[in-house]
């Protein structure tokens, strides 16, 4: 119940469902029951047990009470039967009936309405508040955590979620004001009788949450194993050309078989404990039916009982109905668990903590003036490798800075901790003597451009993927291409800067989609550049326009430049050498190349004789 409270958090304000759908519940309860409660009158006049004269006298007495529903009805037939006599009764009786329907109906479609809108509302917010949340986490959470089970999270989660929170509020609200009308008008019809049917009721509940836990256990591994193929799903499609270029589609197909089929057996273990509590309370109703058709029936026949045969009937139409309301709230008994389950999911998703913080007075810088310094700088990821150990480096304004080193050397680690993609465990990041931790994250990476060797673009127009994040006229994105020698490839498209690109640019050449990237970095115009290998994944042609876009990009700019190719970091101001998380050399190009042992030599000698 807590976890569906937290839920219900995502409604607010609350009271402008709670208040009108509980007052459309009752009165569609209301109407609802006072359907059956005339159908006793309605036997009478019809079998011809009323004796006009005499009845008449006996119902027109007023009831003791005012829950007498029964004796209420009672009354009004016997005021019908002094003015309009039996027909007129019976009439009377029948457009009682229609119209308390057609009301009963009308009130339960205004409190569905509500309803459909409390639904839209807490789904929304609650997708939006997981969105939100993913996107704010640190890069680290990305790194570790499967992007198929946060899709998962965000659409499957949430709409179990949202069948959940229907047929809760409903069961909760509107079926129970209704369960509860019902009993009380039972009550006031035969207190023996309905004392013995609602013994039952206790063993069927017990029964019903014995299997409620049981089918929690089944939702989380529903949703564990949903989570698992859909990343199986993306990783292929993601991965379409590698499958085939290396046979595997009889492999991937079995992998997808396998969790499939799991998936699969866990939903049946699920579906089959959540059904099996709505013909298990429809069978203990039914059984109550028959034990008091039996007692009461007997009683009726041998003239012990204080009900006439019509009441009888009444009573047992009656708490027949009793079942519909009692049948919804066990399902969303069932229906609860199978959404808590879901709803624990996501909520501990919105409970994950960003491990990059900022204060909540954080400072706001707009410009960047003197220099970036790393002192003492050391990182660890969450496995406890230690990435970075005691670097002290420093960046001036204006100045080209390259890293280069072995894979697995901290480069792209140390880039990721100017921005503040990670924090450092150990040491502290300076921007113009100011701890980056104590700066307002958006205005920090508003210095910074980035450009990876990986192009990250998007599914749509060429024009939104260079403005992307900006307000950017096409006069402005034109700009932008054209210093990043993007702008005739891209005039050459079917539909120029609104041509769309497909997934991840798939439809353009690597060539043009890292051009694409430096154009967007153009845009931004950032006084800070950080190029991770931008062109190691080039062929020699497309290299040679990417860095003439970059060599345009870097004009008058701070640079931090991981380079793998050592041919394309030669003007560079400092070369650092990072070698298994420290820096183990640093100087010009020619300085590097001076020293007999350096690991910069080495690395140098060995791509020449590559080349060569």
């Amino acid at each position: 119940m807590k976890t569906y409270l937290r839920i219900l958090h995502y409604a607010r304000p609350l009271g402008q469902y709670v208040a009108p759908f509980l007052v459309f519940s009752i009165l569609a309860s209301v109407f609802g029951v006072l359907n059956f409660t005339l159908i006793q009158p309605l036997l009478d006049v019809l079998f011809d047990k009323v004796d006009t004269a005499a009845d008449a006298a006996r119902f027109s007495r007023k009831p003791d009470g005012f829950f007498d529903i029964a004796q209420w009805f009672n009354y009004g037939v016997g005021r019908a039967l002094q003015a309009y006599g039996k027909l007129g009764t019976l009439r009377v009786v029948c457009a009682t009936i229609v119209g308390s329907v057609l009301l009963s109906n009308i009130f339960k479609y205004l409190s569905v309405r509500i309803l459909e809108s409390f639904k839209a509302r807490t789904v929304a917010n609650l997708r939006q508040a997981v969105f939100d949340r993913a996107v704010t986490l640190h890069l680290g959470f990305f790194t570790s955590e499967r992007k198929g089970d946060l899709m998962a999270r965000l659409t499957t989660d949430v709409q179990e979620v949202e069948n959940s929170v229907t047929r809760v509020f409903s069961a909760f609200f509107r079926e129970i004001f209704t369960l509860v009308f019902y009993i009380v008008l039972l009550f006031t019809m035969s207190l023996k009788l309905t004392l013995f049917a609602l013994i039952i009721i206790p063993v069927s509940g017990s029964i019903i949450a014995l299997l409620a836990r049981k089918l929690r256990e089944n939702a989380t591994e529903v949703q564990q194993r949903l989570a698992n193929l859909i990343t199986l799903l993306d990783e292929t499609f993601g991965g379409i050309r590698v499958v085939k270029a290396f046979n595997a589609e009889t492999f991937i197909r079995q992998r997808f078989r396998d969790e499939n089929q799991g998936y699969r057996r866990s939903l049946l273990r699920m579906f089959y404990r959540q059904e099996l509590a709505p013909p298990f309370s429809e069978f203990s109703g039914v059984l109550v039916v028959c034990g008091l058709l039996l007692y009461g029936g007997s009683m009726v026949l041998s003239n012990q009982f204080e009900l006439s045969a019509s009441t009888f009937v009444t009573y047992i139409i009656i708490f027949s109905q009793v079942l519909r309301p009692a049948k919804e709230i066990s399902n969303a008994v069932s229906s609860v668990q199978r959404g808590a389950a879901s709803a624990e999911r996501i909520l501990t998703l919105i409970d994950t903590k960003s491990e990059v913080t900022q204060p909540i007075d954080a400072l706001e810088v707009s410009g960047f003036s003197d220099k970036i310094e790393l002192r003492n700088v050391g990182f660890s990821y969450a496995t406890g490798k230690k990435v970075l150990k005691n670097v002290n480096l420093t960046i001036q304004k204006g100045k080209t800075v390259a890293l280069v080193g072995s894979s697995g050397g901290g480069k792209s680690t140390l880039a990721d901790l100017i921005p503040r993609f990670y924090d450092p465990t150990d040491g502290q990041i300076l921007l113009d003597g100011v701890d980056i931790r104590t700066l307002s994250k958006n205005s920090l990476r508003h210095l910074m451009g980035i450009v990876t060797q990986e192009s990250i673009l998007f599914n749509d127009t060429i024009f939104n993927n260079i403005a992307f994040g900006s307000n950017a006229t096409l006069e402005q994105v034109t700009a932008a291409a054209k210093i990043a020698n993007a702008h005739d490839f891209i005039v050459q498209t079917p539909e120029g800067y609104q041509t769309v690109i497909g997934d991840r640019g798939t439809r353009l050449s690597g060539g043009q989609r890292q051009r694409l990237s430096i154009a967007r970095a153009v845009l931004k115009n950032p006084p800070i550049l950080i190029l991770d290998e931008a062109t190691s994944s080039l062929d020699t042609e497309s290299e040679k326009l990417v860095q003439e876009a970059i060599a345009n990009l870097m004009k008058n700019r701070t640079a931090l430049v991981i380079a793998h190719r050592l041919s394309t970091i030669q003007h560079a101001d400092e070369i650092v050498v990072l070698h298994q998380g420290q820096i183990v050399e640093r100087g010009t190009h020619e300085e590097l190349l001076e020293l007999e042992k350096g690991f910069y030599r080495r690395l140098s000698r060995m791509q020449v004789q590559t080349v060569g």
